[in-house]
């Protein structure tokens, strides 16, 4: 019997194999990094949305047509104001359904948009579907967390004519985005201890929104508490519970809103 000998690899031959190994790898490790991203996790509502004193005061629902959001109605009672709210980037909407829940006790109807990649980069300009539906006779509000309330500036600047008012949650318009004319009061919530929106960021971005914004501190709070959707790299260290500043966010939301004229 013959025995076949193995091809000696030349050192090409070699390079090649191992250029290919190297690509396999960049590949195996890129598809790591991306799957997060592009599978996300399941929407499921009510989960992790109780909220104090709010029990039995919405009917949240999750809808698709045109495209899917979740509205959170006041049960019982006509809805005098339309919140139509942009999360965070990455992260799922579900993830702000308590303080839709927490707000359907004063009367306001909160629209969540669900985005292509849960970034609303992906969708600038939802809300106006969603105003056009709902917002007839309502006072209607924008508001985003951190990404979501940059682009929530970005329409507001462009588009801004159907607003009441606007709400950033450790957020900040984008450099080339003025509102310093806008005809509607804007709202600003800075968390003391955020790792991820920079204080002087925040601050500084006041300069691009109109005179007499109000800008509230959370004290001891974190990027992370805004919504539910557990710690976030690179975030800074509470030193309050995230109870404490749900409380203080709703108190500052629901204040601001209570401020605005009826339509």
């Amino acid at each position: 019997m013959t025995l076949r000998r193995r091809p000696r690899l030349t050192p090409s031959s070699r390079a090649r194999r191992a250029l290919q190994l190297g690509v396999v790898l960049l590949l195996g490790a890129a598809a790591g990094r991306l799957s997060p991203v592009v599978v996300r996790p399941p929407l499921v509502l009510g989960q992790d949305a109780a909220y104090p004193g709010a029990a039995g005061t919405a009917r949240v629902t999750l809808e698709w047509a045109p495209q899917p959001f979740i509205n959170i109605e006041p049960r019982g009672r006509a809805a005098g104001t339309l919140l139509v709210f942009y999360g965070g980037g990455l992260v799922r909407p579900q993830a702000y359904e308590w303080l839709g829940r927490a707000l359907a006790a004063r009367g306001v109807q909160t629209v969540i948009p669900v985005f292509p990649l849960d970034l609303a980069v992906t969708g600038v300009n939802r809300a106006g579907s969603l105003i056009g539906r709902f917002g007839a006779g309502k006072r209607v509000v924008l508001a985003g967390h951190s990404l979501g309330g940059a682009v929530a500036a970005g329409y507001a600047a462009e588009q801004g004519s159907s607003l009441s008012g606007l709400v950033l949650l450790a957020a900040y318009p984008a450099r080339n985005v003025d509102l310093r004319a806008a005809p509607f009061p804007v709202l600003s919530l800075l968390a003391a201890r955020d790792g991820v929106a920079a204080a002087e960021d925040v601050r500084g971005g006041l300069d691009r929104l109109p005179p007499g914004t109000t800008l509230t501190v959370l004290p001891g709070a974190v990027h992370a508490f805004f919504g539910r959707y557990g710690p976030q790299r690179g975030d800074g260290l509470p030193d309050v519970t995230r109870e404490q500043t749900e409380r203080e966010i709703v108190r500052a939301v629901g204040g601001f809103l209570d401020t605005l004229p009826p339509r």
